[in-house]
């Protein structure tokens, strides 16, 4: 159970779906109930997938390339960290990569659970590099259930607040979407920080032995 907290409010923090919620609605205000919602599953879905591929393939991706777990884990700590400071810094859209063109771009397609959704704005590198560097850590089959079961849980917490969005843009405002996401921000800034220590710690070991 403490696996699949710690799994869940990591990934809940470094995804962020509540900062996502003025960007759905943005790009979903002139769609129907109906169609929000099948975007919104979709989405839950794409996540989904893309979190279990990184979990479970990112690690032969990094024997390919030669690249050591504490490499991965300092990167992606840089990563997570910089989108922290976005987060409380109130960039964090235009960080993911959303600007008014793509925006634009976004709201004339059909279909937009995948881009900019999924990506990049919900699984992103930091999201991908944090599970890489977990399963290295976590990989016998029971701790393998309780991961995907929270990477599921993620998912449908995603799908829950992103086909309620419009109504908790409402009841939030601006002002209360930017409170929550500044206190993520520094939640997903001090899991940055501690895969960068722990790596570097592990480093220092590694030489010294």
């Amino acid at each position: 159970m403490e696996l699949f907290i710690y799994l869940f409010a990591a990934l809940f923090s470094v995804l962020n779906p509540i900062g996502t919620v003025p960007i759905f609605v943005g790009l979903t205000q002139h769609d129907s109930k109906k169609e929000r919602s099948r975007i919104s599953l979709w989405t839950a879905i794409n996540v989904f997938i893309i979190l279990l591929v990184s979990y479970f393939i990112g690690q032969y991706v990094l024997s390919f390339f030669g690249i050591s777990i504490d490499a991965l884990r300092i990167a992606g700590g840089i990563v997570i960290v910089n989108s922290g400071f976005s987060l409380l810094s109130g960039k964090f859209n235009k960080k993911r990569g959303i600007n008014k063109k793509i925006e634009n771009e976004a709201q004339q397609r059909n279909d937009i659970a995948l881009t900019p959704l999924a990506i990049p704005m919900l699984a992103g590198p930091g999201s991908m590099s944090l599970l890489i560097a977990f399963y290295q850590e976590h990989h016998q089959l029971n701790e393998i259930i309780i991961s995907t079961l929270a990477i599921l849980a993620i998912a449908i917490a995603i799908f829950a607040i992103l086909k309620s969005a419009h109504y908790l843009a409402r009841i939030l405002g601006a002002s209360g979407i930017v409170a929550i996401s500044r206190i993520v921000g520094f939640i997903v800034i001090s899991i940055g920080i501690q895969y960068i220590v722990s790596s570097i710690v592990n480093i220092i070991k590694g030489n010294l032995m």
